[in-house]
């Protein structure tokens, strides 16, 4: 019993000095040695609830030292003393908590030492005080953890030597206060080990590093983002002169990415390596390879004296094989382990991370693909020129929606024409015989204006026709010689337009296109308003004898590179995209507007970090812009992408994001939210590029189906945002079924 009060004396003593010393000497310090908003979270991310638990045992210490007066000079018994504290939910409680914050308070405490040289001066001067006794923060912060396993060892020893013969109180307390203990320190394991495995994450994310300029959002500080497995991994590569060498890795299992490092204590020949990532393959795109291939032997040397650094032994290791579903040949890994039970133990571990990852993005979909069509349109297997009466309608080249009359209509171009149903059903009608229309667009309303307009763009060349039309062909209320009667060349005779895109801005419905003359060293580019058809029909009462056009030409025209290929429509202007960059110029007047490239490498002589950007944008082929949010805009290539300011100059130190696949269409961040797997997918519609959330998108894949004339399916997946489900909620007025039973 002695050591018992003199055990909790000294506890009580070192948990004041934590307070009095560390925390406030911390509150105290003059100058200061991290800013007032810092300091208060940082004292709890270390010292936890350290105030708590010294209130409970300056009370248990207070409560001994009373019974030590009242039965001095011989203590009878202490055991009723303890178990009233220790019962108590809020001792168990504040223990609980502390240990399970253990390993992060100690991770907060060693990061802090590396990076503020303040504290390490301040721990060191605290370390000279004679009550500390040289012991460091550490050793204090682990005294709660520490003390219930040395109390409940000092209470067995007294349990012990009770006699048995008499009926000691403490014969009946001791047994439950041990009970006590045990289940306490019990239920703190798996919070233990569940900090200790965040304290490892953290340290795995503190030590990724990556080729310079590369930025990788592995989303590494969701709050539900763990560390699955890792361990020590090897890897053989051919060195320059040609031989096969060994590179230790350090590999991590995250439950969204499977990453593989360098590790730090590498051969000195390849210290460029030294701790440097190979990218990592999120778990969407990882497949696993053979796990059952015959071990290999490796060569490492002795450890030991100088004679023994000199010799080498073989030692088995065991390899498996994990790739990128997307690049099989470039992103291959075959990596070896010590053990055939440590290979085992990779594959059960990759094989149930990437299920639960299935299930995790299955149940979070962000788009949920509904097919559109996948029966009516098919393409030959082989290359073919296919026409209608023989069966397969072609490739789908492009596709848009419209409505007429409150019903939604589909638009579907392929080789054999342009075909139109009903949304929701199968049988698509051909309406137009223009073959491989590469863009269509439903002008249809801007603002309180009303187009109703079908603009096809197909062999160089573009027309309009009524969209009213159009659906009522397809309904089957008018003819086919109707709808041509409606049909308008856009462009007049322009026979040699290389792109063209429909854009709104504001109220206005353009369609923009680039034309080439011959030995001309730029393209023009022209822009066309669509006309709002009120006042079409007032233009029709007053030329009664000449037809009234449904576009007219907009603004003078402008002139731009060559090379360009594509627009991508802003809020006010468009962007071009060229093969030396994007051209941002406002279609309003093009004639006029500032030209501006981006993004603005001009001072890339200058920047380390912006040259080597320009020198990874240099083959790369650009595809657009996306808005990340007011200030900033993102750069797609097909390759890669950028972050530019709203002036076009590079930001985010200049970092470029890889894709994980080779990109064609519209992206919005460098984060993976879904990956929809599909052969030979294409983005058909995006809408306007508003924030509408109405806005549909249709992709367009090839089907699985394939028959005995050797056609494969095509089909149309429509991409369905979904939205965030928040269960409410709700309460029974029906009377419970045990409230007749008090239950």
């Amino acid at each position: 019993m002695f050591e018992i009060i003199k055990g909790e004396r000294d506890y009580v003593a070192d948990l004041e000095l934590v307070l009095q010393l560390f925390i406030d000497g911390l509150r105290s310090a003059r100058p200061e040695i991290m800013p007032k908003t810092q300091l208060s979270s940082f004292i709890i991310d270390v010292f936890s609830n350290i105030q708590e638990i010294l209130d409970l045992h300056r009370q248990l210490l207070n409560a001994l030292f009373e019974r030590q007066r009242e039965q001095h000079p011989l203590l009878q018994t202490i055991g009723d003393i303890i178990l009233d504290k220790t019962i108590r939910t809020e001792f168990r409680s504040a223990y609980e908590s502390y240990i399970m914050h253990y390993p992060l308070a100690e991770s907060f405490h060693r990061k802090e030492l590396k990076r503020n040289g303040a504290y390490e001066k301040f721990i060191h001067s605290i370390s000279n005080d004679p009550r500390v006794r040289k012991r460091d923060l550490i050793t204090f912060l682990s005294r709660p953890v520490t003390r219930l396993p040395r109390l409940n060892l000092l209470l067995e020893e007294t349990l012990k030597s009770t006699e048995k013969d008499f009926e000691h109180p403490d014969l009946e307390t001791l047994p439950l206060i041990l009970g006590i203990l045990r289940d306490c320190i019990k239920s703190t394991q798996p919070g233990i080990e569940a900090a200790e495995s965040k304290v490892q994450f953290w340290q795995l994310c503190e030590s990724l590093i990556y080729k310079k300029g590369e930025i990788i959002d592995m989303d590494l500080y969701d709050q539900s983002r763990t560390l699955v497995y890792s361990s020590p991994a090897a890897r053989r590569i051919r060195s320059d002169a040609g031989f096969q060498e060994w590179d230790d890795l350090e590999a991590s299992l995250l439950d969204n990415y499977r990453r593989l490092s360098f590790d730090e204590a590498y051969t000195h020949t390849h210290k460029s390596l030294i701790n440097r990532s190979l990218k990592p393959i999120h778990l969407s795109f990882l497949r696993l390879g053979s796990f059952s291939d015959a071990s290999i032997t490796r060569k490492e040397k002795l450890e030991g004296g100088l004679l023994d650094s000199l010799r080498s032994q073989s030692v088995p290791i065991f390899p498996f094989t994990i790739f990128h579903s997307y690049s099989r040949s470039t992103r291959r890994y075959t990596l070896y382990v010590t053990s055939e039970s440590l290979r085992k133990k990779w594959k059960n571990a990759l094989s149930e991370a990437s299920a639960l990852h299935r299930l995790r993005e299955d149940s979070n979909k962000w788009f949920d693909p509904q097919n559109v069509t996948s029966s009516f349109f098919s393409a030959p297997v082989e290359i073919a020129t296919p026409t209608r009466s023989s069966g397969p309608t072609g490739r789908i080249t492009s596709a848009v929606p419209f409505i007429f009359s409150e019903r939604k209509f589909l638009a579907v171009g392929c080789s054999t024409g342009i075909f139109v149903s009903v949304a929701g059903h199968e049988d698509f009608k051909r309406v137009l015989h223009y073959s491989n229309p590469t863009y269509m667009a439903a002008l249809q309303t801007a603002g309180s204006k009303v187009y109703n307009r079908f603009v096809v763009y197909y062999e160089s060349t573009i027309v309009s026709h009524s969209l009213d039309l159009l659906a009522r062909l397809t309904l089957g209320q008018t003819t086919r010689e109707i709808l041509e009667a409606s049909s308008e060349r856009i462009g007049g005779s322009e026979s040699n337009i290389t792109f063209c895109k429909s854009v709104q801005i504001g109220d206005r419905a353009l369609v923009v296109y680039a034309s080439k003359r011959r030995l001309s060293s730029s393209l023009t580019l022209q822009v066309m308003e669509a006309v709002d058809r009120t006042e079409m029909e007032g233009l029709r009462q007053k030329r009664t004898n000449t037809r009234v056009l449904a576009f007219r030409p907009f603004g003078e025209p402008g002139f731009i590179p060559r090379d360009a290929f594509d627009i991508t429509a802003l809020t006010k202007n468009i962007a071009i995209c060229t093969q030396d960059g994007i051209v941002i110029a406002n279609p309003t007047n093009l004639a006029e507007s500032a030209v501006t490239v981006v993004p603005d490498l001009r001072d890339a002589a200058s920047s380390v970090s912006m040259s080597i950007l320009k020198e990874r944008l240099k083959d790369a082929k650009p595809l657009g812009l996306a808005r990340v949010d007011s200030n900033e805009l993102l750069v797609i290539y097909d390759s890669v992408g950028c972050y530019i300011t709203k002036l076009g100059v590079p930001s985010r130190s200049c970092g470029y994001i890889r894709w994980e696949i080779q990109a064609s269409g519209n992206i919005n961040t460098g984060r993976i939210a879904q990956v929809i797997e599909g052969t030979d997918v294409r983005l058909m519609y995006t809408g306007f590029g508003t924030d509408d959330r109405d806005d549909r998108v249709l992709v367009a894949m090839r089907g699985s189906k394939n028959d005995k004339d050797g056609t494969s399916a095509e089909r149309i997946v429509e991409l369905i945002e979904t939205v965030e489900y928040a269960p409410q909620s709700t309460v029974s007025t029906v009377p419970d079924v045990w409230d007749e039973w008090d239950m």
